[in-house]
């Protein structure tokens, strides 16, 4: 009896080890199980990570691109800016230039030849030669030599088709020989405007410009053009 009741306590003792071992195994592979399972876990949540950085990227090239175009349209502006203000210089300066040219004097034609002078005697004149001949070919444009108004505009006898124009009290020029009258009487004109074409009217021996500078509108109040028109400025 002492004998079996041993080994039956021998045989419990056996099998409450093998349970033991059997049940630390089932723990061991649970705990196994349960780390590999939050490091899988763990991996599959770090995963949106390089979407986050795209996303980043992303909001950068929008801000580059939104920099790019605020500095483009601060540009812009600034440009924008300074071709006002140059346009504005450029109109002031013209207009300044205007009214320099509209206050001065200059010769009533463009291109001449210089030809017969003031006071000059011979058998062409009924007393001398009463004003400055411009030797130009027929139809060059002729201008006036100062800002005024045109007191005749027509026919002058020894002096064809001619104009005179008023520029102030007891100055007066006059144009003669031409072959065309662009102006009427009452007329304002400025410094530089076209009032005629040159031409070989009335008393004349070729195409030319008869220019006077008077103190009255008519024959016989002339003074030496070519030295009046030095005194005022210009190179003749």
């Amino acid at each position: 009896m002492r004998k079996n009741s041993t080994m039956k306590n021998r045989a419990a003792t056996v099998t409450r080890g093998r349970v033991a071992v059997v049940t630390g195994g089932l723990l061991a592979a649970l705990a196994l199980g349960s780390t590999a399972a939050f490091a899988a876990g763990g991996a599959h949540e770090a995963a949106p990570a390089p979407a986050a950085a795209s996303a980043t990227s992303a909001a950068d090239v929008l801000q580059k691109q939104a920099t790019a175009q605020k500095d483009a349209a601060a540009q812009a502006t600034a440009k924008a800016k300074a071709d006002a203000a140059a346009k504005k210089s450029a109109a002031v300066k013209a207009a300044a230039d205007r009214a320099k040219r509209i206050a001065g004097w200059m010769t009533p034609t463009e291109k001449f030849t210089i030809g017969a002078g003031f006071a000059k005697a011979g058998p062409h004149w009924a007393h001398k030669h009463s004003g400055q001949d411009f030797v130009v070919p027929s139809g060059t444009s002729v201008r006036a030599a100062h800002t005024g108004t045109v007191v005749t505009a027509g026919w002058g006898g020894a002096y064809g088709n001619n104009i005179v124009i008023k520029h102030g009290s007891h100055l007066y020029t006059q144009y003669g020989h031409l072959s065309k009258i662009g102006v009427h009487v009452g007329e304002k004109v400025v410094t530089g405007e076209e009032i005629g074409k040159s031409g070989s009217t009335g008393n004349s021996t070729g195409p030319h410009l008869h220019f006077e500078v008077r103190t009255t509108p008519i024959y016989g109040s002339a003074v030496e053009p070519l030295h009046f028109l030095r005194t005022h400025g210009v190179n003749v």
